[in-house]
């Protein structure tokens, strides 16, 4: 069975919950003056009009994490690039509750996990425009206890979840023809991946460049699960904006994913370098546990080859038929059926836009 998904759920974090409420306020906007900054890369009339703008807020749900979508934004602001903008970017580097900050217009970007995640939540969450998915790779593994060979194998065994069973997990038990019903899942509370190596739960439903990755870095005997092996493909990381604020400052929120997505492929280029930036950051948040450099490593080296595998095109650029997918996985597989139609979701020229025809970005300055 071939099913196409797009789903990805929180990034999972070894044993840490994410720290206190984290605040960092970026450039300066100019907006009580006519003068274009010194080292800004754009004119006077374009710089007082991303000033006009106002503060952007950005919430990362998922703290520091090495992960396209929020180490992009950070990357932007500590390599000025939103200064090079003339944009004014606060980022809450702890807001689990990006959605509601961003739908009731009390920040302007947010970051969410996969197509199928946005969708899902749209059913709740008004007021919220896709304009980037950064990947066609699903990011979900099941990993489980080695005697585990196939997921058939799970039934009559448990499998654990975080939070909820996503749909893409759906999909894979359905592609293998297990028995749900045979199955005993388990909520866990305990994001440490060795429970299925002393065997206290059979399987969990968790992240490739998480659980699946320190498995691998610590070489435990253990059973990996993708969803590619069972056809089942998806999208990785959404980045959502305000849709008031996106139709009043269209140019604003472009530029801020015109600096966004020049540092994500400064990432791209330059792995090493952002990975101590963003470790560094991490700590001076209060995240350093949550955050080690080891881990941001492990992370970044899965998830940048997942942007670099979109089959969308350049970096960001999504279009309506990977999320009808999506929509069609939610509606089989997901606990929310009643969701919205995907065009009134997405954008899927805004970011295009912002790439030349061979697929270079546009930034000022540069020779096209």
């Amino acid at each position: 069975m071939n099913l196409i998904t797009r789903e990805r759920r929180a990034v999972i974090l070894s044993g840490v919950l994410l720290g206190a409420l984290t605040l960092a306020a970026c450039s300066s906007s100019p907006a009580d003056s006519g003068d274009t900054p010194n080292d800004a890369l754009i004119s006077q009339e374009d710089c007082q009009r991303n000033a006009d703008a106002g503060t952007i807020t950005y919430i990362s749900g998922y703290g520091y994490s090495a992960s396209a979508g929020q180490l992009d934004v950070f990357m932007a602001d500590d390599l000025g690039y939103f200064d090079d903008l003339c944009l004014d970017v606060e980022i809450n580097a702890a807001g689990g509750n990006g959605q509601q900050l961003v739908s009731s217009g009390k920040a302007q970007f947010t970051a969410l996990g996969s197509a199928e995640d946005v969708l899902m939540a749209a059913a709740n969450s008004k007021n919220l425009t896709a304009v980037a998915t950064y990947g066609t790779t699903s990011p979900f593994c099941i990993f489980a206890n080695e005697k585990v060979k196939s997921l058939k194998d799970l039934e009559g065994g448990t499998l654990g979840y975080f939070i909820n069973l996503t749909p893409v997990a759906g999909a894979m038990l359905d592609a293998a023809d297990v028995d749900e019903s045979k199955v005993d899942f388990i909520k866990m509370t305990n994001y440490d991946p060795t429970v299925v190596l002393r065997g206290q739960v059979d399987a969990v439903v968790g992240y490739a460049s998480n659980q699946c990755a320190t498995l691998d870095a610590m070489d435990a005997a253990y059973s990996k699960f993708l969803p590619e092996d069972l056809g089942v493909d998806g999208t990785y990381n959404v980045m959502e904006v305000n849709s008031e604020f996106l139709a009043k400052h269209p140019e604003a929120v472009s530029d801020f994913m015109r600096a966004s997505l020049k540092a994500l492929q400064h990432c791209l280029d330059d792995e090493a370098d952002c990975m101590q930036r963003i470790t560094a950051l991490a700590e001076e948040g209060g995240q350093a546990k949550a955050f080690p450099l080891e881990q941001q490593e492990r992370t970044w080296a899965v998830e940048s080859q997942w942007v670099r595998d979109s089959t969308a095109g350049a970096p960001g650029v999504q279009a309506i038929e990977e999320w009808q997918h999506a929509a069609e996985i939610v509606q089989q597989y997901g606990t929310v059926k009643d969701i919205p139609a995907v065009d009134s979701v997405i954008d899927v020229d805004l970011v295009a836009d912002l790439y030349d025809a061979d697929g270079a970005l546009i930034w000022p300055g540069d020779a096209q």
